[in-house]
């Protein structure tokens, strides 16, 4: 096995962090193929981890264990299994993250379970090299037939990885790609292989519920709505009147039947378009709303880009506040892992100053724990989710 030498001084994965940097190795010594196991120790020599290295990536290192221990089909099986006993311990839905990568200690490893059907993402050449051997172990832990390959995130790339998608060898040829999940007594068309991501969003599930508690007799507008599982949340707990907002013509497809499968079509209105020119004209036509809610995709998917996804946080939370009646309340989120929740917070206060509105924070919300954080390991808390009243 090669050995990976870090350069001088103390580093994150001496820590517990499970990524080493190419720019933080001094030498590697023997031979190796991409995607192969490596042995990282510091300059001392003293051993720091195992994992599997990646010539092509930034991250040349993606470390499985911080112990001196065999890495074998024997570790990988027990960590599946320690991962589908974490979930089967408090999950009892048929829809939860079965996988999340490096908490579960499986970096680039991603898989959600929709009832049938197992959705997996690898996203690092360590797991695609041993993608078959782990679609056999998923398959024979979890009871599903179905295993869909949602390979199409651009991350790949970095990894030197194509994109691609479609179910797995061994998946029955009739095993339908769109499944009914529930969420409490909502229910909601989930399709593995045109949804973005692995074809829903899980880790706001237990946000959506806590937003809906605020619904019963409000008026409600959901922005970056994408099937509608906020808004539907809101309509069925009460809401009088529900606008979805969503860029996606499929996505709001999707969502005007989940209306319909939830008996509150009559409430709830769907409409295409940009968020950010909607909430403004909105505001102009001098809409007013009881609760706001925004739940955007990631507007800073890189460091560099977080400049600018900060000027579109603000925002958009300026224009929702603009919209919201006194007394009103904002749900709003980020899933963006580069933009950490206290400066998120201070989004939220810039936007509420420019609005001229006094904003209680009211619960400060994150990921559900089938997304668990890893301590040592910040990117693992990437959602932010304040409830806000005005």
């Amino acid at each position: 096995m090669a050995i990976v030498h870090l350069t001088r001084g103390w580093h994150r994965a001496q820590d517990g962090h499970p990524w080493v940097f190419a720019g933080e190795i001094e030498t590697i010594g023997g031979d190796f193929a991409p995607g192969d196991l490596v042995t990282v120790v510091d300059h001392r020599g003293r051993f720091v981890g195992r994992g599997f290295i990646n010539p092509a990536s930034l991250i040349r290192v993606r470390l499985l264990t911080h112990r001196d221990e065999q890495v074998d089909d024997d570790f990988w099986l027990a960590r599946l299994r320690a991962a589908w006993e974490l979930r089967r311990s408090f999950w009892v839905e048929s829809a939860f993250r079965v996988v999340f990568a490096e908490s579960d200690g499986l970096p680039g490893l991603v898989v959600d379970r929709f009832g049938p059907w197992l959705v997996m993402q690898t996203l690092a050449l360590g797991v695609e090299v041993r993608r078959d051997f782990l679609v056999e172990a998923l398959r024979s832990l979890t009871g599903c037939t179905g295993v869909f390959l949602r390979n199409d995130a651009p991350v790949r790339e970095l990894e030197g990885l194509p994109q691609e998608r479609g179910p797995a060898p061994g998946t029955p040829p009739d095993l339908p790609t769109r499944v009914e999940v529930t969420e409490g007594d909502v229910r909601l068309w989930v399709d593995v292989a045109e949804g973005q991501k692995t074809g829903h969003f899980l880790d706001q599930r237990l946000n959506r519920a806590a937003a809906a508690r605020l619904a019963p007799g409000a008026r409600v507008l959901d922005a970056f709505s994408y099937t509608g599982g906020f808004a539907i949340h809101a309509a069925r707990a009460g809401a009088r009147e529900v606008l979805a907002i969503e860029a996606s013509a499929w996505a709001v497809g999707l969502a005007r039947e989940n209306a319909e499968l939830n008996g509150v079509a009559d409430r709830c209105r769907f409409q295409e378009g940009n968020a950010f020119d909607l909430l403004r004209t909105l505001d102009q036509e001098r809409e007013r709303f009881d609760l706001a809610i925004l739940d955007p995709p990631a507007f800073a998917r890189s460091r560099e880009a977080l400049e600018g996804a900060l000027r579109g946080y603000k925002e958009i939370n300026l224009r929702a506040l603009h919209l919201l009646n006194p007394g009103g309340y904002l749900v709003t989120s980020s899933c963006s892992s580069h933009l950490d929740p206290d400066t998120f917070l201070g989004v939220v206060a810039g936007a509420a100053r420019d609005a001229g509105r006094r904003v209680l924070v009211l619960e400060a919300r994150g990921q559900p724990p089938d997304h668990p954080i890893l301590l040592g390991y910040p990117e693992s808390r990437y959602l932010k989710c304040l409830i806000c009243r005005t």
